[in-house]
């Protein structure tokens, strides 16, 4: 069901300590209840990394990295990367090399819907999900705020939206969405010209 959406705000929250320690981003959308997003979740496979969100009358989202280079980051990257929404998968797709922060975006497509996911800056992003014959498309942008213990992120939306269209845009909460800003896309190419250089050496 589409429904208009009032703003709202997530906060950071932490449990537990050492192996036991769960943290994310934790709000309450007054048309969709509570949402959590666990950023990570507690590794229990090697070079695994898991970010779930749930709660409220939102689809179950998780977002998931594999790969050796999983051992030396915190949150799962763009890279070698898994999206579920329920129990759907996503399909994924970017331009790594993208002049612009749209040509950069991460293209999704789910349940036939078509949507792309921008960065507005390093805190902030913006999903859109594409107009069609029967719908006129929405847009869910999520601002980073504050610092320290005020920081937040404060999500608004344009338009009617579905349950997943949320889901969707606040699964990133708890992912590292750095390659899809100029200065990351520039470090992330850096990186692989001097991965790829190292690799010939042998």
């Amino acid at each position: 069901m589409h429904s208009a959406v009032t703003p709202f705000t997530l906060r950071p929250w932490r449990e537990g300590k050492g192996y036991e320690r769960r943290s994310g981003w934790r709000g309450v959308s007054a048309e969709f209840g509570e949402i959590t997003v666990e950023a990570p979740l507690r590794r229990t496979v090697p070079e695994v990394v898991v970010s779930e969100l749930r709660g409220g009358l939102l689809p179950p989202a998780s977002y998931e990295a594999r790969g050796i280079h999983t051992e030396v980051i915190r949150l799962p990257t763009l890279n070698r990367a898994t999206l579920r929404v329920g129990d759907a998968l996503v399909s994924l797709e970017r331009n790594r090399f993208g002049a612009t922060a749209r040509q950069r975006g991460l293209r999704m497509r789910y349940g036939g819907d078509r949507y792309l996911l921008r960065a507005v800056d390093r805190r902030s992003w913006h999903l859109a999900r594409a107009a069609d014959a029967e719908d006129p498309g929405v847009a869910v942008s999520v601002r980073g705020a504050g610092r320290g213990s005020r920081r937040r992120l404060e999500v608004s939306v344009a338009g009617r939206a579905v349950a997943a269209d949320l889901s969707l845009a606040l699964i990133f909460a708890g992912v590292d969405r750095a390659a899809l800003t100029r200065g990351g896309a520039v470090r992330a190419g850096l990186s692989r010209v001097t991965q790829l250089w190292a690799e010939v050496q042998y």
